[in-house]
């Protein structure tokens, strides 16, 4: 079992047009003080007026990258959190826009231990990002490990440092 203590108190913004997966993440996450947005607009406004420690973003029905961008501005590390734009095209996207992850919704039960992951790199400076370790039996399925994947691989690496095994 992960350590999840880092979570406890922890400020999260979730901005997700799907309120039975909002409920779900509530649930998973309830030692954060959790702010929830159900589109761009209402995410774009809490996004300015406080100061979180996290943020899951979903892509697609609230304009996830724009509040990536929002996010990203603020000093924010973001989750992108999707099921609709699962694809290698997009999870480059998401990394190369500076996302602090990629992750699937089916993976929605270990958000907490990716979220772990993002927050203690942020602390410990120079942790490497285990998420994307942790994904790796996901995006074989996904999109194969092939050139695409390693490519994936080597940019994440450029931007954010060596990965470690999960």
């Amino acid at each position: 079992m992960e350590d999840l203590n880092i979570l406890k108190g922890k400020k999260l913004l979730i901005v997700d047009d799907e309120p039975e997966v909002v409920e779900t993440l509530q649930d998973l996450l309830d030692m954060c003080e959790i702010d929830i947005a159900a589109d761009f607009a209402s995410g774009e406004k809490l996004l300015n007026q406080n100061r979180y420690d996290c943020a899951i973003l979903d892509i697609m029905g609230v304009q996830g990258y724009d509040l990536l961008e929002i996010a990203n501005r603020k000093k924010i590390p973001a989750l992108m959190f999707t099921a609709h734009a699962l694809s290698a095209e997009n999870f480059a996207k998401s990394i190369s826009q500076g996302a602090a992850a990629y992750i699937p919704k089916e993976k929605m039960a270990d958000i907490g231990v990716y979220l772990s992951d993002i927050l203690n790199a942020r602390e410990e400076s120079g942790k490497p990002h285990r998420w994307f370790s942790r994904l790796v039996p996901f995006f074989d399925k996904l999109f194969g490990i092939n050139e695409t994947y390693h490519e994936l691989k080597r940019d994440y690496i450029k931007k954010y440092g060596p990965i470690d095994p999960a």
